[in-house]
C-alpha cells in the first residue's frame, strides 16, 4: 500500500486538478473581488421586483449570476484546505468565501418573502408575460406551495430574527458532546488502561473480547447518564423549536412542517415505521443467528456490533478497484462507465493519504466544475466500498449539473443517498457473483446485512423515537429524563427484545444521537437505503428499461419534487413495495450466510 509524508511526493495522476477551477490564487482573488462588487447591487434592487415580470426575473437572474460564481469559490478554497488542513492560507481564504456566502445570502434574503407578498394572479401573469421566466416555474410552483404557511411581513422578519436563537439547542448539545463531555479510561484487550473517545468507541464496540465490549459500552452509557438532565433540557428546547415554528407556520404538527419542506407525504414515513414493524421478526432471525454463531447463552445490546465471522484482510489496490468497479457498475450501461472512466483518469480523485490532509471521504465541487472525490485510501474492502459510494455521489452530480440549468443543478437529501448506495449494492452482487472463497463470501454477506440493520431497522426506531416525543411535545407532555429514557427503552424492546436482553443501560442512548437535533431528518437514511435496493433489484432484473429510468432520475436534479424524481425512476416511497424490496434482499443474504454457517 501506498502511503506519503509529503503532499508533494504522490505522482499527479493521485490527486484532483483544482486548477480546473482556478488556475491560481490571484485569478481566485480577482474572482472574490468581482463578486463583493456585485453584492451591493442585489442589495439595490431590494424592492422592486413587484414592478415588473422583467424586473422579478432581474432580481432572479442576479441572484443567481452570483451565487453559481460564489460557489465555486467557496469549494475551491475548501477542497485546497482539505489538501492540508494546516495550510492558513487556505483557511483564511475558505473563511473569507464563507464570510461573503452569509453577507450574499443576507442580501438576498428580502427576495422570497416579496415574491410570496405579490397576489398569485399578478405572479401567473407575470410568467405568462416573460418567457425568461419559464425556466423558474418549478420554484415559483414551490413558493406558491408555501403560501398557506407565510405570515406578514412583520412576523416574517420577527421569525428571520429568531435563527440564531432557534441553533442553539444544537450548538449547546454540540459543546457537551464534543467538548465538555469527558469519557472515561477502560482496559483494552491487552488489559491496558486506554482513554475511550468518540471516535474509538465503535472500535471497542467490534472487539472479539466480550469484556471490552461491555467495558466500553458501560462507561459511554454511564457518563451521558451523568448528564441527563442537562442534555434532556437541551433536547426538549429544540423540540419545543419545533413546536414553536410549528404553530407559527400554521403545520399542524412538527412532523408534517418538516416533511413539508420537499413536499413528502406523511404517507412516506408512516408506511416507513408500519412496514419496518411488519419485519422486525427478520431482524430477530439474523439476531439468533449472531447469538448463535457468538456462542452465547444470552445476548446484550453490547453484542450487537461485532462480526460474527473472520474479518478478511483483503490487499486490494486502488488499480484493482478502478478495475473492479468499472466491472461491477457495468450494468448501469456505457453512459455511465464512460464517465467513471473519466472519474478515474482525468484527475477527479485524490486518491492518498499524505500529512495534514482531511480524514474520511467526501464527494465535492458544485455547479460547472466536474465532480471531486477526497480519498484516504487504504488497501482494503472497506475504501473499495467507500470509492463506490461517493463514485455514487460524483455521477448523480455529474448528471444533474450537466443536464440541468443551474437552477436546478442539485438534489435534496431525500434522493441524496440513492445513487451512493445503489453502488454499493451493485457491487455487493458483483462480489458475491465473482467470489467463491466462503471466508470472504461470509465477510461481505455480514457487511450487507450489517449496512441494512444499522441502516433500516435503526434508523427508521430513531425516526420513531423523534415522531414520539414530538407528539409528546404537542399533547403538552414534558419531556423529562424518565420520559425520553422510558420511550427509547420501549422501542429497543419492541425492535431487539425478542432475542437480546434490553440493558437498562440502553435507556439513555438517546442523549447521545445528535441527529435528533435536526427536525425529523433520518427517516431518509431508511427510505434512501430502500429505494437503492428496489433500483438494484430492477436493475440488474429488468436491464436496459431500468437503467435508462435511472439515468433519467440522475440527470432531473431538482427539476421535479423528489418523490416524483423517484416514481420516475420505478420506486413509490408512498408504497411499501421499495422497503419489501429492501427486506427481500436482507432476507436472500442471511439466508445465504445461514446456509454458509450451518
Amino acid at each position: 500500500m501506498l502511503t506519503y509524508k509529503k503532499r508533494e511526493d504522490i505522482p499527479t495522476e493521485y490527486t484532483w486538478d483544482l486548477k480546473s477551477i482556478f488556475a491560481s490564487n490571484e485569478d481566485w482573488e480577482r474572482e472574490f473581488q468581482a463578486l463583493q462588487g456585485l453584492v451591493p447591487e442585489l442589495e439595490a434592487l431590494k424592492g422592486t421586483l413587484a414592478k415588473s415580470g422583467d424586473a422579478l426575473l432581474a432580481v432572479l437572474s442576479k441572484r443567481d449570476e452570483i451565487t453559481e460564481r460564489l460557489e465555486r469559490l467557496y469549494v475551491y478554497t475548501s477542497m485546497s484546505k482539505d489538501e492540508d488542513t494546516t495550510n492558513s492560507l487556505y483557511q483564511g481564504m475558505a473563511d473569507r468565501a464563507m464570510q461573503l456566502y452569509v453577507r450574499t445570502s443576507t442580501a438576498a434574503s428580502y427576495i422570497e418573502p416579496e415574491i410570496l407578498a405579490l397576489p398569485q394572479d399578478v405572479l401567473d401573469q407575470y410568467e405568462a408575460q416573460i418567457s425568461g421566466l419559464a425556466i423558474y416555474k418549478h420554484q415559483l410552483d414551490d413558493l406558491r406551495r408555501q403560501r398557506p404557511h407565510v405570515r406578514s411581513a412583520e412576523i416574517e422578519a420577527v421569525l428571520a430574527a429568531t435563527g440564531e436563537i432557534s441553533d442553539a439547542p444544537d450548538s449547546i448539545f454540540s459543546m457537551i458532546d464534543n467538548a465538555d463531555l469527558k469519557l472515561p479510561s477502560i482496559k483494552n484487550e491487552q488489559d491496558e488502561e486506554v482513554e475511550l473517545t468518540q471516535g474509538n468507541y465503535l472500535t471497542y464496540m467490534r472487539s472479539t473480547n466480550r469484556r471490552v465490549r461491555k467495558d466500553a459500552f458501560e462507561a459511554m452509557h454511564n457518563t451521558f447518564l451523568k448528564q441527563r438532565n442537562t442534555i434532556a433540557a437541551t433536547l426538549s428546547a429544540q423540540v419545543k423549536v419545533d413546536l414553536f415554528y410549528t404553530k407559527q407556520r400554521n403545520y399542524n404538527t412538527c412532523r408534517e412542517r418538516a416533511l413539508a419542506r420537499h413536499n413528502i407525504p406523511i404517507s412516506v414515513y408512516d408506511n416507513l415505521i408500519t412496514t419496518v414493524h411488519k419485519h422486525i421478526p427478520l431482524l430477530n432471525r439474523y439476531l439468533k443467528l449472531r447469538k448463535r454463531i457468538l456462542q452465547l447463552d444470552e445476548m446484550h445490546m453490547y453484542d450487537l456490533y461485532v462480526p460474527i465471522v473472520e474479518e478478511i484482510n483483503d490487499d486490494i489496490s486502488y488499480q484493482q478497484a478502478h478495475e473492479i468497479l468499472l466491472e461491477a457498475l457495468a450494468p448501469l450501461g456505457k453512459d455511465y462507465t464512460s464517465i467513471l472512466q473519466k472519474a478515474f483518469t482525468q484527475r477527479w480523485i485524490d486518491v492518498f493519504e499524505n500529512t495534514g490532509k482531511r480524514s474520511g471521504a467526501y464527494s465535492g465541487g458544485c455547479y460547472g466544475t466536474h465532480p471531486f472525490i477526497l480519498m484516504n485510501w487504504q488497501n482494503k474492502r472497506d475504501s473499495l466500498y467507500t470509492l463506490a459510494h461517493e463514485l455514487g455521489h460524483s455521477l448523480h452530480s455529474h448528471f444533474t449539473r450537466t443536464r440541468q440549468p443551474y437552477q436546478y443543478g442539485d438534489y435534496t437529501i431525500f434522493v441524496a443517498e440513492v445513487a451512493s448506495t445503489l453502488n454499493e449494492g451493485l457491487l455487493t452482487e458483483y462480489l458475491l457473483k465473482h467470489t467463491q472463497d466462503r471466508a470472504v463470501r461470509l465477510a461481505i454477506l455480514n457487511q450487507s446485512l450489517e449496512d441494512i440493520r444499522g441502516t433500516l431497522f435503526r434508523q427508521t426506531m430513531f425516526a420513531e423515537f423523534e415522531q414520539l416525543i414530538h407528539g409528546k411535545a404537542e399533547e403538552g407532555e414534558p419531556l423529562t429524563p424518565d420520559a425520553l429514557s422510558a420511550t427509547y427503552a420501549e422501542l429497543n424492546a419492541r425492535y431487539y427484545g425478542a432475542e437480546t436482553m434490553i440493558d437498562d443501560l440502553i435507556g439513555i442512548e438517546w442523549a447521545r444521537i445528535p441527529h435528533f437535533y435536526y427536525n425529523f431528518y433520518v427517516y431518509q437514511y431508511a427510505t434512501g437505503i430502500s429505494a437503492a435496493a428496489s433500483l438494484v433489484s430492477q436493475i440488474l432484473h429488468e436491464g436496459k428499461p431500468a437503467v435508462e429510468r435511472y439515468l433519467n432520475f440522475l440527470s432531473s436534479g431538482s427539476s421535479k419534487y423528489s418523490i416524483d424524481l423517484l416514481k420516475g425512476a420505478g420506486v413509490d416511497m408512498t408504497t411499501p413495495q421499495p422497503i419489501e424490496q429492501a427486506f427481500q434482499l436482507f432476507e436472500e443474504h442471511l439466508s445465504q450466510m445461514e446456509a454458509l454457517l450451518a
